[in-house]
């Protein structure tokens, strides 16, 4: 049996100590009050009928009530399905349709939202004292969550991730951050991102874990001061905020800064270590290998040999990376030569829920998933990233897949063409833009009005560029790359 709340019975029968802090409503909870609350809401998930292998949805603002949602989902070995506040009705619609999802979690503000039976968790924190519910016996290969993450094609894939995936994802993140009893970790992350399984790190070690309900820079540096924050959470955008100022009381006592979601330029990475002298944690993975549950890291003894600021590491335990042909995967590059990035390693998801398509295209029959990411490896095979096979769009952490944002814009009338592609931004590492062919007189206005009524808002164009006609290869194949060059800045 492997069922990963597990870990909270464990930690409730051999510690008393606070592990969970919500600064907005100034509760804290320690691993067995944690593992009651995540009992009762899982009793209460079974008398409306759920059992294992069905899916739940969860659509909630950050919070702890999404936390232990999730985890009550998986410790009656049903299948969690984690959806961001931002998203529209249609996008959750979809989410439902493909995934046959039985329930969602939610408030009463978004309670009407979609067809399908509803439950609001309420006064959670009132369960702290509840009997613990048995967790339902699982194995390493059943399911625990569907993480949808967008393809080329614009049609969300559902990542079928394991309790095994989260065992190793968890091991993984604790080996990499040391994590230990003492630490303070300051999380920031959506809690629909695998990014949360930084927090789920902490929490297993038993650390302190301090969860952000929404990022506030000015709040983000009063509680690393306040609370002594050890183990930082960031990403491209906020590392590069913190190299405009002087943070240096505020950052005193924190050993090391996870940096992922996206690239991070290698001017802003050495301007923070110059500044502060604190390690990033620079992380490579996806959501289909659970952050660096399968993936590379730099860590902070590689700093020696890390002047180039560029690296995002080696493997970390369990994992395997290889480059290889991007035509022909059977094919391995040598060292420096480009190519497809490929991963092995045992939290590698089980493949795409009910799209055995994809799944093949991505999920090889000798264990390696092909990323869509280009890069190399150097001598002491050290990943470097160059390039996306695919055109998504990373935004501050934020996935944005072009086609999917094209056939909702499409629509709008005075429209005639749409490309949408990706221009360099020094906060947020990159930014969506669209190139548009008018079917007459232009309308920035209406557009991008349109988009923010049909798309979660980070997905919605920063700047309109109009063109004659869209850059193509013998008039039908879009050139993205060239459209980055002819607009950049």
């Amino acid at each position: 049996m492997l069922n990963i709340t597990t870990f909270l019975d464990a930690n409730s029968k051999r510690l008393d100590k606070d592990v969970l802090y919500n600064p907005t409503t100034n509760d804290k909870y320690n691993s067995g009050e944690i593992l009651s609350i995540v009992s009762e809401i899982g009793r209460k998930l079974k008398d409306l009928g759920i059992k294992k292998g069905d899916r739940v949805l969860i659509y909630l603002k950050n919070s702890e009530e999404y936390l232990f949602s999730l985890f009550a989902i998986w410790r009656i070995g049903a299948i969690a399905i984690p959806t961001n506040r931002v998203f529209t009705a249609s996008e959750l619609e979809y989410i439902v349709d493909d995934s046959g999802a039985k329930l969602m979690i939610t408030d009463e503000e978004a309670k009407d939202i979609v067809d399908i039976e509803m439950f609001i968790p309420k006064n959670v924190s009132e369960f702290k004292n509840c009997e613990v519910l048995e967790a339902e016996n699982t194995d390493w290969d059943d399911l625990c969550q569907l993480q949808y993450t967008s393809g080329t094609t614009g049609k969300p894939k559902g990542a079928m991730l394991t309790h095994g995936n989260y065992f190793t994802a968890i091991h993984n993140e604790c080996d990499v951050l040391t994590l230990k009893q003492d630490d303070v970790f300051l999380g920031i992350y959506p809690m629909a991102h695998v990014g949360l399984s930084w927090g789920i790190s902490a929490l297993r070690a038993a650390a302190f874990y301090i969860m952000m309900e929404q990022f506030d820079m000015d709040k983000y540096l009063e509680l690393c001061e306040k609370e002594k924050v050890t183990v930082l959470s960031g990403m491209p955008p906020v590392i590069h905020s913190l190299t405009t100022m002087d943070a240096r009381k505020h950052l005193k006592t924190v050993r090391e800064i996870i940096s992922g979601g996206g690239p991070l330029h290698k001017k802003i990475w050495k301007d923070f270590h110059q500044t502060y002298q604190i390690p990033i944690i620079n992380a490579y993975g996806l959501s289909e290998t659970i952050v660096i549950g399968t993936g590379t890291v730099i860590r902070p003894e590689d700093y020696w040999e890390a002047d180039r600021f560029e690296s995002v590491g080696h493997p970390v335990c369990f994992s395997e990376v290889k480059i290889v042909d991007e035509y022909d995967p059977s094919i391995i590059m040598p060292k420096f030569k480009q190519g497809e990035i490929a991963l092995r390693g045992p939290a590698i998801a089980k493949g795409y829920w009910g799209n055995d398509e994809k799944t093949k295209e991505a999920f090889l029959d000798d264990g390696w998933f092909l990323t869509g990411d280009v890069g190399y490896l150097d001598d002491d095979n050290r990943l470097f990233i160059t390039d996306r096979k695919k055109d998504m769009i990373v935004m501050s952490g934020w996935k944005i897949y072009p086609t999917e944002v094209e056939e909702v814009l499409i629509k709008y009338p005075a429209l005639k063409e749409i490309a949408i592609f990706s221009i360099d931004d020094c906060h947020r590492g990159e930014i969506p833009v669209a190139a548009v062919v008018w079917e007459n007189d232009a309308d920035d206005e209406g557009l991008i009005a349109y988009a923010r009524e049909n798309l979660s808002r980070y997905k919605v164009p920063k700047k309109i560029f109009a063109l004659d006609e869209l850059p193509r290869v013998n008039g039908w194949k879009l050139l993205r790359r060239e459209l980055r060059e002819m607009f950049k800045v």
